[in-house]
């Protein structure tokens, strides 16, 4: 009960932000918490940092190169000539910007993803004069696209790299499971959202009323960098495992070569972009572990065990079914980092067969990556997209949020999981 009482509690005080202090403050504090009631021992924490630091030092420098780009106009660059691509159409451009976020996503991850296409969004929204239903409409979809589409690579999610080390998935194969059933997933999110909010979308506006995309630019040489390093940093994730290099030593050596081109500009501050990376996401991230952790010193995880042998026992399908459903409740309920870490935990004990274990384990991933979208808690994304929204003057209710979310989330869960089944 103890173990249950302080993640309840935790996760409480992660979503709830009391006096807007940051969720990993809440995190650690879950943990020492949970250190000093006996929840986990000191000596669990050797083993929680080995099963998160190469998944959060990844993301932090998918942040941390992204922030650096986005501050010397690489993606506002990229969003004006695919403002330019939609040629007058409302609707057209709607379809390029969830396309446009989910390639983002892909490569920078879904935090990542958030902060830089929020803005952006509303940006748009505004330059084109657009009302209030229509920047809702384009800030839901981006919103939106950020969480379900961050399958396909291991770097596009926290929760894909947690995943993919827990069960010693390489790179490549990840990404032949994934890709697949990421394509599906946009395709069915575009088709939804598109149903959904095309109509609020005004159907012409003006090119003469977009600036020009190299206005944006602030550091040409950053750029160029970041067009330089992109192919080469995608390539070197698949070569990565291979040679025994941790993904987050690629990541951490492109933020840094960005870095160093982005000091030499007289445009940008790169040290204060480097103050901005997100380092307290490796406090949430081992907090959060620490108080899942002590799910499993007090047995609790036996539940999930149980769950999955019952399922394996009935074929991929039903196995694949019954774990993305899982997580995907969970994390709706009490955020997707603990939801999976706890889903984990449990598969690590069951007695599967090593393909069992693997499918159950991407169904995981599903569940976690799109399921959290039935309610603003689900992820940090989404609470991040609500503080950015907040700051621009654009307030979207928990309401008007969980309407949304109960319409577009369980037929995309259904669909991904679906497409794993069958395309695996």
């Amino acid at each position: 009960m103890l173990a249950v009482l302080i993640l309840a509690v935790t996760v409480a005080l992660v979503v709830l932000q009391p006096r807007r202090l940051p969720p990993a403050l809440w995190a650690a504090l879950g943990a020492v918490a949970a250190l000093l009631l006996g929840v986990v021992r000191p000596a669990d924490l050797g083993v929680v940092w080995h099963a998160t630091w190469n998944a959060t030092f990844t993301l932090v420098g998918l942040i941390a190169a992204s922030l650096l780009l986005d501050e010397a106009g690489f993606f506002r660059w990229l969003a004006l000539h695919v403002t330019r691509l939609g040629g007058g159409s409302g609707r057209r451009l709607f379809v390029l910007l969830v396309v446009f976020s989910a390639l983002v996503t892909t490569l920078f991850a879904n935090d990542g993803g958030v902060l830089i296409l929020t803005p952006i969004a509303l940006e748009l929204a505004r330059t084109l004069r657009l009302d209030r239903a229509a920047t809702v409409a384009f800030a839901l979809a981006v919103g939106f696209v950020v969480d379900v589409s961050s399958l396909p690579l291991t770097i596009s999610n926290l929760t894909n790299i947690v995943v993919a080390d827990a069960f010693g998935i390489p790179f490549h194969r990840y990404a032949a499971h994934m890709v697949p059933v990421d394509l599906v997933t946009v395709a069915v999110t575009l088709a939804l959202l598109y149903a959904l909010y095309a109509r609020a979308v005004p159907r012409r506006y003006e090119l003469a009323d977009l600036p020009s995309p190299t206005s944006a630019v602030r550091s040409r040489g950053t750029v160029t960098a970041g067009l330089v390093l992109l192919p080469v940093v995608t390539l070197a994730y698949f070569l990565a495992e291979p040679l025994r290099v941790p993904l987050s030593a690629v990541t951490l050596g492109a933020a840094g070569l960005l870095w160093i081109v982005a000091g030499r500009s007289r445009h940008l501050s790169s040290r204060a972009v480097l103050r901005a990376a997100p380092w307290d996401v490796v406090v949430f991230a081992l907090g959060m572990y620490l108080v899942v952790y002590g799910l499993r010193r007090a047995g609790l995880t036996d539940h999930v065990v149980r769950l999955a042998q019952w399922a394996a026992g009935h074929g991929d399908a039903t196995l694949v079914f019954v774990t993305g459903t899982l997580v995907a409740l969970l994390s709706a309920v009490m955020n997707n980092l603990p939801a999976l870490l706890l889903v984990t935990l449990g598969l690590e004990q069951a007695r599967l067969t090593d393909a069992a274990r693997e499918t159950a384990a991407l169904a995981a991933v599903v569940g976690a990556d799109v399921g959290p979208k039935l309610t603003p808690i689900g992820s940090l994304a989404t609470l991040l997209w609500l503080h950015v929204l907040a700051r621009r003057g654009v307030n979207v209710s928990w309401s008007e949020y969980v309407r949304a979310g109960l319409l577009l989330t369980p037929p995309v869960l259904i669909a991904a999981l679906a497409a794993l089944v069958l395309l695996r």
